[in-house]
């Protein structure tokens, strides 16, 4: 069985339409069952599609020439949503025309575009924004909420644990990833009153639900161990995991500049590169970020990836085989089937169910 077709918002990212149709072409030579709708400037697309004659048959393109900017207001960008690549390519999701979509737009813009057209899941109060990054291990580690959310109680970074697990059951393959809560310090006297009450629950619905629980909690993690690899999902509020991604992509950027520099800093410096260039260039292709790219907006009725702007060709690849592959593995339906495990009416409200940790969260 063929996939739905990938909407792809040709006109986003800091690159445009070349970039955009280039790396869904690129995503396709890997992958010859993808079928895309490319949203955009139809004179460009055609153009671009010039290059990439695999794409000729498995594209329809739904012209589109209004853009919605970088910088502009996601309060404005909803306002233009059904004249915007972005917002179309979104109701496309909407409307059943396609099964996922793809963008390297502006991200405010892009959430609130998507919240507003395909609506939060039944038991989620909130989206997420869920990104992957790399890890000592040969898995990555699933990160959420990256900025959706500047603030968060106990019962969203509950919603979030268990979107965060059903993604990285589909993209690590973990049957019960282990899932931590970013915090200050590892002891249970540490953090907000929203992170102790988050772990309690998620303690005891570990504890009274082992069997159907598709989730290991193991407490907290604090910032310098996001990337070792012992967790598989760490969990915060959008204003921390912001704060914690730019520090490590930051951080990974330092390391490569200074590498660089030391390498380049006298003859026996740059003799000492080519004898060490094969471990060089794997630390490069592990921090380079179109490896890792392609965002998730989890919790909506619908897939929604967002790419980053300034993401290449092999980067868009990236995100669109992100999306579908989640497309393929039903991501949304096994966020349900979680919610359902854990007592969705108990993390929406405090109902009269039995749910595991329905109490705590009254």
């Amino acid at each position: 069985m063929s996939l739905p077709r990938i909407a792809v918002d040709a006109m986003g990212g800091d690159e445009g339409v070349r970039v955009m149709v280039e790396g869904a072409a690129l995503a396709r030579r890997s992958h010859d069952k993808f079928k895309f709708l490319l949203v955009g400037d139809q004179a460009r697309i055609e153009a671009a599609l010039e290059d990439h004659p695999n794409m000729r048959g498995a594209s329809e393109i739904l012209h589109c020439d209004d853009v919605i900017s970088g910088d502009e207001q996601p309060t404005r960008a909803i306002r233009r949503a059904k004249t915007t690549s972005m917002g179309l390519a979104v109701n496309a999701v909407k409307e059943g025309a396609a099964g996922a979509a793809v963008s390297a737009g502006n991200t405010g813009a892009l959430m609130a575009i998507s919240k507003i057209a395909l609506r939060t899941m039944p038991g989620i109060d909130r989206p997420a924004l869920a990104a992957l990054m790399p890890t000592l291990e040969p898995h990555d580690v699933v990160m959420l909420d990256l900025g959706a959310n500047t603030e968060a109680d106990a019962r969203n970074l509950l919603q979030f644990a268990v979107m965060g697990a059903a993604y990285s059951r589909i993209v690590n393959g973990f049957e019960k990833p282990v899932v931590r809560l970013l915090n200050i310090g590892t002891e249970e006297i540490k953090g907000t009153d929203a992170l102790r009450d988050a772990a309690a629950h998620l303690t005891a619905a570990s504890a009274k639900n082992e069997g159907g629980l598709a989730l290991q909690f193991d407490g907290f993690v604090e910032s310098d161990k996001i990337n070792r690899g012992e967790t598989h999902v760490v969990v915060t509020d959008g204003f921390s995991g912001n704060i914690a991604l730019k520090a490590i992509e930051g951080s990974a950027r330092f390391v490569t500049d200074l590498l660089k520099q030391a390498f380049t800093s006298s003859l026996r410096s740059k003799i000492g590169f080519l004898v060490s260039r094969p471990a060089t260039e794997l630390l490069r292709h592990h921090l380079d970020p179109n490896n890792h790219n392609g965002a998730v907006f989890l919790g909506l009725n619908g897939v929604v990836v967002k790419s980053h702007g300034s993401a290449n060709a092999k980067g868009v690849a990236h995100a669109v085989t992100v999306a579908a592959r989640l497309l393929e593995d039903k991501l949304t339906e096994r966020i349900a089937h979680d919610l359902n495990e854990l007592g969705a009416a108990a993390l929406k409200e405090n109902g009269n169910g039995t749910a595991p940790g329905s109490e705590a969260l009254a």
